[in-house]
């Protein structure tokens, strides 16, 4: 199965008080660098990275990758945008796309086990979407085949994926990963997180 993935990173940092969140350091990596090494692992099919506030400082973490990085000039209307940019990407880069995996950069525990367990999970039991579940919340790391395409390009504003996940749920196979609830948006957060995770050993 070919996996088109979209990393959205096109938002700015207004709530780090200075600084770049997608280049927050975590385990000796910037969160940005960090989850697209993880999609490159998937090795199923392109890599899509779409920047807007932050591009000038972020192309340089990347520029070694083989990935795709788009930029969204209308990023301040919202995440739709970024999706609608990121999804003409991926077509333009392989038509044949069969799946499309959506991807944020501050969730630091995607790992490619779970990348590849949501594959899986899709190829099992042949469900439309694959989404990660966290509390009472679906959301991303999310999967959609590619019947869902166009009706992702219809979502405007702040409407995210999640708002296609809830009006297909009879169609929707859930992968549990409660730490996807973790949300790194400033420096405050990942010390508070590595906290955590201290003791936590």
């Amino acid at each position: 199965m070919n996996v088109g993935t979209i990393i959205l990173a096109a938002g700015d940092s207004s709530r780090m008080g200075g600084g770049v969140k997608q280049l927050l350091p975590y385990k000796g990596q910037s969160l940005i660098r960090r989850i697209t090494e993880t999609a490159l692992a998937l090795q199923r099919g392109p890599v899509v990275v779409v920047l807007g506030a932050e591009r000038a400082q972020i192309v340089p973490e990347l520029a070694d990758l083989p990935v795709t990085l788009v930029d969204n000039p209308n990023w301040p209307t919202g995440q739709a945008s970024s999706l609608k940019t990121g999804l003409a990407a991926l077509y333009l880069t392989k038509k044949e796309i069969e799946t499309v995996l959506v991807l944020h950069t501050d969730q630091p525990l995607v790992s490619l086990g779970l990348l590849l367990h949501m594959v899986d999970v899709r190829k099992e039991n042949g469900a439309g979407i694959v989404a990660c579940r966290y509390g009472t919340q679906l959301g991303v790391p999310a999967l959609f085949y590619r019947d869902y395409i166009n009706e992702l390009l219809q979502l405007d504003g702040d409407k995210g994926v999640q708002w296609v996940i809830v009006r297909h749920r009879s169609d929707c196979a859930e992968v549990p990963f409660e730490a996807g609830s973790i949300d790194l948006n400033s420096k405050r957060d990942i010390e508070l997180f590595q906290q955590v995770q201290i003791q936590s050993q």
